[in-house]
């Protein structure tokens, strides 16, 4: 009694068993190792493609955020400087507004000075002219006038100077 091996069947079998591997093997194996393999390719290179779109997205986010605080201390400068050149033309406004102010002043000074001197010369003549009118009206003669406008004259000059400042 045997261990109830048939070998002509066991051979039959063993042949069956290594020709459907090699059927399998050929036709069912192979393409499926070869699709396994593409498929593991593509996820591999879709790995690496998402690995450098993440490395690019970082250098584009790193380069967005320098040019942001490029940006910044760009405006900020701009700010700094708006505000010098604001406070140097306003300092250039006051500084010619007190020019113009004093130059306004002093015409203004000059012209009553002129002014007061006419006025004072006016009413000098006028003195003179009312003095010798009274001379004459007192004396009772026709008195040479311009000779003693000028002794008038002469007397308002010593006596109210026009040249004191007043």
């Amino acid at each position: 009694m045997g261990i109830g091996l048939d070998l002509p069947s066991f051979i039959g079998q063993l042949v069956s068993f290594l020709l459907l591997m090699a059927i399998l093997t050929h036709f069912g194996y192979r393409p499926i190792r070869r699709i396994l393999d593409e498929r593991s390719q593509r996820i591999r290179e879709s790995v690496e493609q998402a690995e450098l779109a993440r490395i690019d997205y970082e250098r584009v986010r790193a380069e967005a955020e320098q040019e942001l605080k490029d940006a910044r201390a760009e405006t900020h400068r701009l700010l700094i400087e708006a505000g010098v050149a604001r406070d140097r033309i306003m300092e250039e406004a006051r500084a010619q507004a007190r020019d113009e102010a004093r130059v306004i002043a002093e015409e203004s000074r000059a012209h009553v000075e002129e002014e007061r001197k006419a006025i004072v010369e006016q009413l000098r003549r006028e003195f003179a002219d009312a003095a010798v009118s009274v001379a004459e009206t007192i004396v009772q003669e026709n008195l040479d006038a311009d000779r003693h406008r000028g002794l008038i004259e002469k007397a308002l000059e010593e006596r109210l100077p026009l040249e004191d400042g007043h």
